[in-house]
């Protein structure tokens, strides 16, 4: 399997679903693996066009998995795909921010908090929102297609890293995996999941992981798998390294990418692209 390299673009970064799938034919993956590029196909246009879902049904059957069910909301746009793969078990995906859908950045800066009864705690309220207009489907497939099935897994990146989080305190997961995700809610809301494997990627310079500050009575739910500026995953690295590290990845990132035609012009967003995250575990 090839290397995925380092990608600076606007187009990673902006249209994450122009990218072919990094899942090939005849290759076996991981859960982790499956996890990370499923938060990545879920930027495919799947519900707009039969021939982008068929584009998503092929990029799934090149790892074992059946037909993807759509699972949409009309009103927040918001989007997930389902699917079983061929050892039993059931993987969903949450799209995450699409910056040429005006009501998925509305969301975003929803950021006052409000309750969250549903597991406890108090959360970000446009996260809630979206999570809670999907939670009917996504129960709908959990306690059928998806019942039985020998692992669960969640996955998402970015704003879809937030809904994941948010429907595994109603439907738990066996694994939840999320990309580049904001904090969610308060640290009641993070005790909820204390029981869910959680495996919460942070790509270097990602600014989104920062946000909102956890000066606003925001935590992390999960443990950091910080994925360096090289390129190297690490679990749970001190906040000493990750800052040295930052600093050095911002500095060559200046050097080789920035001044580029077409590169984003700040690492801290271009880490938050999601073929980015994928690049540590596909080798």
């Amino acid at each position: 399997m090839p290397g995925v390299a380092y990608d600076p673009s606007r187009k990673a970064l902006f249209s994450p679903e122009r990218h072919e799938t990094l899942f090939e034919p005849g290759h076996s993956y991981t859960p982790m693996q499956w996890a990370i590029e499923a938060a990545r196909l879920a930027y495919y246009r799947a519900e707009a066009s039969e021939s982008e879902r068929q584009r998503l049904a092929r990029a799934l059957a090149c790892a074992g998995f059946g037909a993807p069910k759509l699972i949409t909301h009309g009103s927040t746009r918001g989007f997930a795909f389902a699917a079983v793969h061929a050892d039993g078990s059931a993987l969903l995906a949450f799209r995450g921010t699409q910056p040429d859908e005006i009501r998925d950045l509305a969301t975003n800066l929803q950021a006052r908090q409000i309750e969250w009864p549903e597991s406890g705690g108090r959360v970000h309220t446009g996260f809630a929102r979206s999570a809670r207009a999907l939670l009917p489907a996504v129960r709908e497939w959990v306690e059928g297609e998806a019942a039985g099935c020998s692992a669960l897994i969640f996955t998402g990146h970015s704003l879809g890293a937030a809904l994941a989080t948010l429907v595994a305190t109603v439907l738990p997961p066996t694994l939840l995996v999320t990309l580049g995700s904001p904090r969610v809610g308060n640290t009641a809301f993070v005790a909820a999941l204390s029981d869910v494997d959680i495996a919460r990627l942070v790509d270097g310079c990602d600014l989104v992981t920062q946000l909102p500050p956890a000066f606003s009575l925001y935590a992390h739910a999960g443990a950091t798998h910080y994925i360096s500026c090289e390129g190297e995953c690490m679990h749970n690295p001190d906040a000493t390294f990750i800052e040295a590290d930052r600093l050095r990845g911002r500095g060559r990132y200046v050097l080789d990418c920035a001044w580029k035609s077409g590169a984003v012009l700040l690492r801290d967003l271009a880490d938050h692209a999601p073929i980015n995250y994928a690049r540590a575990y596909f080798s």
